[in-house]
């Protein structure tokens, strides 16, 4: 089924579609209809570091994420486990392990992703999930606090967050800030090439790292999965 355009009024476009995660029921995804959609009145946005051409990535479904959440799908769910998505974006992820009952905190930098998962939630018919605002480097100063991500985690998950090369470690501290002493970090890369710096720099930390190639070939049909070439990076501190 094609992703049907939801008319809006709050200055940019959505669609909204069925979305195929392995392992899982199908979820109903509002997201940014392309690319080209921009809103920053106000200059939140650009006040947190987000320019114009980089506002609408938060708001589209990426391959790296829909495998992170297809790892997420086969994770065996205990309570009493904190698991942090940062970078978060649609926070598919993090969708997909509160639906099946996972302690789960989104977060992100981008203004605008609250309010895209709070209608995500809704459309799904799920409970209310935590949101944070989760941001690595400088850090200006947000509008609420009282959304500011505090606390450690278990699990940390994300996906394409490797898009700089960050010589300084500032991604990997940011993660060690909010990472209990013995905490598992996951982390799909679609192959960017920047994984040395931050290797090294979860090493330096503690983490111990395995990696799985993930390369799969397109699948044919209306619901086939397309072509995908990453990995899978497991740092583990115990």
């Amino acid at each position: 089924m094609p992703p049907q355009v939801v008319p809006s009024d709050l200055g940019y476009q959505t669609k909204q579609e069925n979305f195929a995660v392995d392992g899982v029921a199908h979820l109903i995804i509002r997201s940014l209809l392309d690319k080209q959609q921009f809103h920053d009145p106000l200059g939140l946005a650009l006040h947190l570091g987000i320019s114009s051409a980089i506002w609408p990535l938060f708001g589209l479904l990426w391959p790296s994420g829909s495998r992170l959440a297809e790892r997420m799908a086969l994770r065996p769910v205990n309570p009493l486990e904190r698991i942090l998505e940062i970078g978060c974006g649609l926070a598919l992820s993090s969708l997909v392990a509160h639906r099946r009952g996972a302690n789960m905190t989104a977060s992100d930098c981008h203004p605008e992703a609250a309010s895209f998962l709070l209608e995500n939630l809704r459309l799904n018919g799920l409970a209310p999930m935590h949101y944070r605002h989760g941001q690595w480097g400088e850090q200006p100063a947000i509008q609420n606090s009282d959304i500011a991500l505090t606390g450690r985690f278990d699990l940390i998950v994300g996906s394409d967050i490797l898009y700089e090369r960050d010589e300084r470690g500032t991604l990997a501290h940011f993660i060690d800030l909010h990472a209990a002493p013995a905490a598992e970090v996951w982390v799909v890369d679609p192959n960017r090439g920047n994984r040395a710096h931050f290797n090294r720099n979860m090493a330096e930390l503690g983490f111990a790292l395995h990696e799985d190639l993930l390369d799969r070939v397109a699948a044919k049909g209306l619901d086939g999965h397309p072509a995908y070439k990453g990995r899978m990076l497991t740092y583990t501190r115990a």
